[in-house]
């Protein structure tokens, strides 16, 4: 009998979200790329060392209260600490996807304002890592029970601050890039 407590009980935690503070994690969320499957290399082209374009990024499998998307894009592995390369946010929640070669200005179509990365410009600005090892490189994709409202030009913590209370799940792609 005992064994048989401890088995619904296993599964009635494995089956319950795990709670954060206000924010629920849940699995399901995708993000993908045309460009690099995830742990794979990030074609030249969507680097400093040459076209510099951003790659095309589709998602699915939201949560139906989504109501916005934010994305960051940053290496941990910079010398300096982690690097920042792409801040974009207040997507609209029917948004699916962002083009290949998003524009760098600071307002996008709908309202998608971008910020500002740690090469003190708009928009995204990709892998660009000292000669030697690899770098890896998060694409992390929010979907948020609400617009942030901030003004173009935020960066990174003033996101994550604003996304405080309001994440709804999390989901990201993994590139690597080495010069």
């Amino acid at each position: 009998m005992r064994h048989e407590n401890f088995f619904v009980l296993a599964c009635f935690l494995l089956a319950t979200p795990v709670v954060q503070g206000a924010e629920t994690k849940t699995a399901g969320m995708e993000l993908k790329s045309s460009a690099f499957q995830t742990g794979a290399d990030v074609p030249r082209k969507h680097t400093c060392d040459a076209a510099d374009v951003s790659p095309l990024l589709r998602w699915e499998k939201a949560p139906a209260s989504t109501r916005a998307f934010a994305l960051i894009v940053d290496d941990p592995d910079a010398p300096a600490g982690t690097w920042v390369h792409w801040v974009i946010y207040d997507l609209p929640a029917e948004t699916k996807e962002l083009a290949e070669g998003t524009a760098k200005t600071e307002t996008l179509a709908n309202g998608v304002k971008q910020g500002v990365n740690d090469f003190r410009r708009v928009g995204y600005s990709g892998p660009c890592p000292p000669p030697g090892s690899p770098h890896r490189y998060f694409f992390r994709l929010y979907a948020l029970d609400a617009p942030t409202n901030l003004n173009p030009r935020a960066t990174k913590q003033q996101l994550l601050e604003a996304m405080k209370g309001h994440i709804l799940t999390e989901t990201e792609l993994v590139g690597r890039y080495k010069r």
